[in-house]
């Protein structure tokens, strides 16, 4: 399983906890606000609201949360007006790093990314430096205790997957990122309901870490994963199963 994969693992496995704290409302809130400011408030023209709506009832976030996000976005009320960036770094043994954030204020978020990163052996890269080693691709989760991997298999390509690869219990479904929304409804209508459907940055290799520059790079994705201004890490490490175990536990 590469790196990417038991990440979003570990990430499922800590949901829980993670929905329980104000910042992952926090950052809900900014993609909805953005999503309804560049697409409009109608959720199902806009893609990317509804995904960020899903995301948001997932958490168990109030409704009425979720209107005045919206309404900021659309200027139907005021609001803060976030800007979107990306961020390149190298992390522990020269892993690439790409950070998608959004701010009200870009200064004060690079020093204190800057911050994280110098703390746990990793540095700022010049923009396109590790970018050109990512691909945009769809990516699909289904739960493989409701699935046979040759049904999930089957399902992919009948809708013209890419690829279909286990991940931590389950399975990913690569499509095309045009292709998401029309797999993501395929699998529903074969009784397959994803986990989750979404726009992921894959890496294209892979770099293997273990000892201290594997639980350095942990530290650092769950530190980033943790700052409010951030989106979304895509990193290309890869570490061995039981050292993510550990870490996860």
């Amino acid at each position: 399983m590469s790196g990417h994969s038991k990440w979003s693992t570990i990430k499922h496995k800590k949901g829980a906890a993670d929905a329980k704290r104000s910042k992952i409302f926090t950052k809900l809130i900014k993609e909805i606000s953005v999503a309804a400011r560049i697409g409009g408030a109608d959720i199902n023209g806009n893609p990317r609201l509804r995904k960020a709506v899903s995301e948001a009832r997932n958490a168990n976030m109030p409704g009425d949360n979720i209107d005045r996000a919206i309404k900021k976005g659309t200027g139907e009320l005021e609001g803060v007006s976030f800007e979107e960036i990306v961020y390149e770094a190298y992390g522990p043994g020269g892993v690439a790093v790409l950070m998608e954030l959004m701010t009200d204020n870009r200064n004060r978020t690079v020093a204190e990314i800057r911050h994280l990163l110098e703390r746990y052996g990793a540095k700022m890269a010049t923009s396109g430096a590790v970018s050109r080693l990512f691909r945009k691709r769809g990516v699909i989760l289904v739960d493989g205790a409701n699935a046979s991997e040759d049904r999930v298999m089957e399902v992919g390509l009948d809708l013209g997957a890419d690829d279909v690869r286990s991940a931590g219990g389950g399975f990913e479904v690569w499509v095309d990122p045009g292709h998401l929304e029309t797999v993501r409804q395929g699998f529903e209508k074969a009784g397959l309901v994803p986990q989750s459907a979404e726009v992921s940055t894959i890496p294209e290799t892979n770099v293997h870490l273990d000892g201290s520059a594997a639980q350095s790079m942990l530290k650092l994705m769950a530190a980033l994963e943790d700052h409010e201004d951030v989106q979304h890490v895509y990193a290309n490490f890869d570490i061995d199963d039981d050292v993510m175990e550990r870490f996860s536990a």
